[in-house]
C-alpha cells in the first residue's frame, strides 16, 4: 500500500483524476488530494473526497495545523506525489520553483518521488515554454507520465492528451519501481 499524494490541476483532463483515485482506491492504496483553484472548476471537492475518502486541501490557508506547518507534514506523509492532470501553468511554476499557492508549496517542499501526467492543448504542450520546462523538471528528478495522442477537447488532434486512467495507474508503478 502506497500513500499518494494527488494534486489535481485546472484542466478539462481533471475528470480523469476521478477514476484514477477510484482505480488507486481499489488497490489498496491511502489517497491524500489537494485541488487546485482551476481544478475546483472541472471537478467538486465532494467528489474527490468521497473517492478518496480523505479530506480534500485546497488552500495553504485552511490548514488547520499550519501553525504545525502542516504543508510540510502533508508533503512528508506521502510515499510519492502525482500531480494529475499537470497543466501548462502548473509546470510552468514547478520548473521555476514557484510556490504561491497550496498544491506548489507542496510540490517544493516534498522529499518524495514526484510524477507528472501532463495534459493541455496540443499547440501548449509543443511550445517551445513548455517543453523548456518538461526539461528542467526531468533534470530536476522528476518522473513524466507522458501525454496520450489524439482528439483533444478543443477539437484539435495531436500530443497533448491525458492518457486513459488505468495506464496512468500502470505507468505511475513503472516510474516508481
Amino acid at each position: 500500500m502506497a500513500r499518494v499524494l494527488l494534486i489535481v490541476g485546472g484542466g478539462i483532463a481533471a475528470y480523469k483524476s476521478l477514476e484514477i483515485v477510484r482505480l488507486l482506491k481499489k488497490a489498496g492504496h491511502q489517497i491524500t488530494p489537494v485541488l487546485t483553484k482551476g481544478g475546483e472548476h472541472f471537478v467538486t471537492a465532494m467528489s474527490l473526497g468521497t473517492l478518496a475518502e480523505a479530506q480534500v486541501h485546497s488552500s495553504l490557508w485552511e490548514l488547520k495545523n499550519e501553525v504545525e506547518i502542516g504543508h510540510i507534514q502533508l508533503s512528508r506523509g506521502a510515499d510519492f506525489v502525482l500531480v494529475c492532470p499537470a497543466t501548462a501553468d502548473l509546470l510552468a511554476k514547478m520548473a521555476a520553483g514557484i510556490a504561491d499557492d497550496l498544491a506548489t508549496t507542496l510540490l517544493l517542499a516534498t522529499d518524495k518521488p514526484v510524477v507528472v501526467a501532463p495534459a493541455m492543448n496540443v499547440r501548449m504542450w509543443q511550445h517551445s515554454a513548455t517543453q523548456r520546462n518538461m526539461a528542467q523538471l526531468k533534470a530536476d528528478g522528476v518522473r513524466v507520465i507522458d501525454p496520450a495522442e489524439g482528439e483533444m477537447a478543443c477539437g484539435e488532434f495531436g500530443p497533448g492528451r491525458l492518457p486513459e486512467p488505468q495506464e496512468i495507474v500502470d505507468q505511475l508503478f513503472d516510474l516508481l519501481n
